[in-house]
């Protein structure tokens, strides 16, 4: 059996995605040594992402040494989705890039961090649901390869966050903030860093560091799956903070909130605690990427670390506590294990509720300005109407024995 390798790399166009929020990725046609042909989504960050580690894996010929021997193609910092023809631009870009690594000598054009990059992930076999409220817009480079600028989308709103303290970067891959800049968000990745830009400036910045303008709450955080979803933890993490959880590397543990800022609510057994998303892979998925995904970056920094953090909000964000975690899932568990128990349950715990919302026996997001229902004394069944009849009767046979 031959070497794997490349023979082509074709692009296809891209999809404009809603879910967890609206981004872009680019449509890849892969064709592999056996003539096989795959389809794979790729987001531009992480296309600048893998052109920057190729760099450093062949430095001589990245130019790094002397420029004169540069045959790697450039990949230019692109306007970041400010437009119609930034969007149109990228598309000619990408393919004179890929283009360029087919032809280059075979220690590169066939090196594992490139083979590696196109594989086939599970994401991008799966379709989208009916379930979906926004289903993904797909955009088509022309046959012709002629792009026109009608074809492209109109320009990305992007979010726009404010810096609640400063960070400086620790990589060339990060940007530097200060407390009260302004910044927009290009891609909320899962990790908890976020790609953003500002001015001329762009790089990763920690979700923890940034606040919407609006609300200290942020709105695309989902709601707590009590199901769970079962993960294996590709690093070893110690606890720092009490709400933490402790792992070694190679366990199962189940997912059961994603928050945006890196940092989901895990559980192992009747335990839940706070774990870096970054040092997760989904059970049954190949871990090499991911594992060479978090050499060049650690976790970002939770919220409750940061010192001197100035919000522009009067209240704090809405958060649940451990032990909230740790009650509910007890309890949807308690539930999913008795047999023949009416009602269908939700992913939440809830029973005839929409999901996210506390339901009967959960507790919700806490809010000392909710009022708390106290508990109603359980009601003592009515006797029968036999058992009233019985009692009466013999009431009045002992009155008439007294009258006697």
């Amino acid at each position: 059996m031959g070497d794997t390798f490349i023979r082509h790399i074709a692009l296809l166009g891209f999809e404009k995605r809603f879910i967890p929020s609206q981004h872009y990725v680019y449509m890849f046609l892969v064709k592999w040594q056996d003539l096989s042909e795959k389809v794979v989504y790729k987001k531009f960050t992480e296309i600048y992402e893998f052109h920057k580690m190729l760099k450093e894996m062949f430095p001589i010929e990245a130019g790094e040494i002397h420029t004169e021997n540069r045959v790697i193609p450039h990949l230019p910092a692109p306007r970041w989705f400010d437009g119609q023809r930034a969007a149109e631009s990228r598309q000619g870009t990408l393919t004179e890039y890929f283009n360029g690594l087919m032809g280059l000598p075979v220690k590169i054009s066939r090196c594992p961090h490139l083979l590696d990059f196109f594989k086939v992930r599970p994401d991008d076999l799966k379709l989208p649901t009916d379930s979906q409220a926004k289903k993904p817009e797909t955009y088509l480079v022309p046959k012709d390869g002629k792009n026109n600028v009608a074809d492209i989308t109109g320009p990305i709103i992007l979010q726009t966050y404010r810096a609640i303290a400063d960070y400086e970067k620790s990589s060339g891959t990060e940007m530097t903030v200060a407390t009260g800049d302004v910044v927009d968000v290009v891609e909320k990745s899962e990790s908890g860093w976020w790609f953003c830009q500002m001015k001329t400036k762009r790089g990763w910045v920690p979700a923890s560091y940034l606040e919407p303008l609006d609300s200290p709450d942020e709105a695309e955080d989902p709601d707590p799956n009590y199901a769970g979803e079962p993960y294996v933890t590709i690093k070893a993490y110690a606890a720092v903070e009490e709400d933490e959880m402790s792992l070694s590397e190679g366990e199962a543990i189940e997912v059961i909130h994603k928050l945006l800022d890196g940092w989901w609510v895990v559980r192992k057994g009747d335990i839940t605690g706070y774990f870096p998303s970054m040092y997760l892979q989904k059970a049954g998925e190949e871990i090499t990427q991911a594992q060479r995904q978090i050499r060049g970056r650690g976790a970002p920094p939770r919220r409750s670390t940061i010192r001197n953090a100035q919000s522009i909000h009067q209240r704090s964000r809405k958060r649940l506590s451990q032990d909230t975690y740790r009650r509910n899932s007890v309890r949807f568990l308690q539930q999913r294990r008795r047999p023949g128990r009416p009602g269908p349950l939700s992913t939440d715990g809830t029973k005839g509720e929409r999901q996210g919302g506390p339901g009967p026996g959960l507790e919700g997001r806490d809010n000392p300005s909710t009022p708390r229902v106290k508990p109603q004394p359980a009601v003592p069944p009515r006797p029968s109407s036999d058992l009233i009849l019985h009692r009466c009767t013999e009431s009045t046979k002992r009155k008439l024995t007294s009258a006697v």
